[in-house]
């Protein structure tokens, strides 16, 4: 049974005050807490071994996610003592040996886990990252120059597609080795060794929904988004009749 590791020990500061009372994934969007619908994914996935890493206010996400059964989940805890990183927290987790997933524990998506885990295993990559393409627009008027300086067109506030990390990981266990422990060490951290090292890193595509919610606009439209989609975030599970 594949693991999952959901991170879940950061301070959250982009999204006070809420989270002075609340660890960022327990912040509500829809039904409850974004940490609730993930579990419920995995679950609904075939993801049933989940560890959650733990900080600010830890103790308020093992009093709501408890031992995972009423999810139909075996879930453990670890905890981080100072601040590790998306990826050092990884190194507190025991028995690690086969491939993993870590995800972000803000995320609000319809990703398909499974399929992502069926193909990082079926590739030959050390390291397989959701992949998200995020437009960003610009406010400016842009430039087109050839090598000589020459323009050779305009864009008049455009918009652009940039292939952006999910924070959605399939690692093979190997990797751990690479890994310092008892200390930072962030994503940035890990695709700097992988690349300096030229591992194999794959990037798996994605089109569907995704929304973090890191930022108090982004939780609102997260929570717009849930209510609209309800079905696509949680496929399996019924819809409570008195909900309408």
């Amino acid at each position: 049974m594949n693991r999952v590791i959901i991170q879940a020990g950061g301070l959250g500061t982009r999204l006070h005050p809420y989270t002075t009372v609340l660890p960022k994934p327990l912040v509500p969007v829809g039904e409850g807490p974004i940490l609730e619908t993930m579990v419920h994914q995995f679950v609904g996935q075939g993801f049933r071994r989940i560890t959650i890493t733990l900080g600010h206010l830890g103790h308020l996400i093992m009093a709501v996610i408890g031992d995972g059964s009423r999810f139909g989940a075996e879930v453990d805890y670890v905890w981080e003592k100072e601040p590790l990183g998306t990826i050092g927290a990884v190194t507190l987790v025991n028995d690690l040996d086969e491939p993993f997933i870590v995800a972000n524990g803000d995320l609000l998506t319809d990703f398909d886990y499974r399929n992502f885990m069926k193909e990082h295993s079926s590739s030959q990559a050390s390291l397989s990252v959701g992949t998200y393409h995020k437009k960003v627009e610009i406010s400016l008027g842009v430039f087109d120059l050839d090598g000589g300086r020459r323009i050779t067109g305009f864009r008049e506030k455009p918009t652009i597609s940039l292939p952006c990390s999910m924070g959605i990981y399939a690692i093979q266990p190997g990797l751990l080795d690479l890994i310092p422990r008892d200390q930072y060490f962030g994503f940035d951290d890990l695709m700097a060794i992988c690349l300096d090292q030229d591992l194999a890193i794959r990037a798996h595509l994605f089109d569907g929904h995704w929304l973090d919610i890191g930022r108090h606009e982004d939780h609102a439209k997260a929570s717009e988004t849930f209510d609209a989609h309800r079905d696509a975030f949680l496929p399996h599970l019924e819809k409570d009749p008195a909900d309408g």
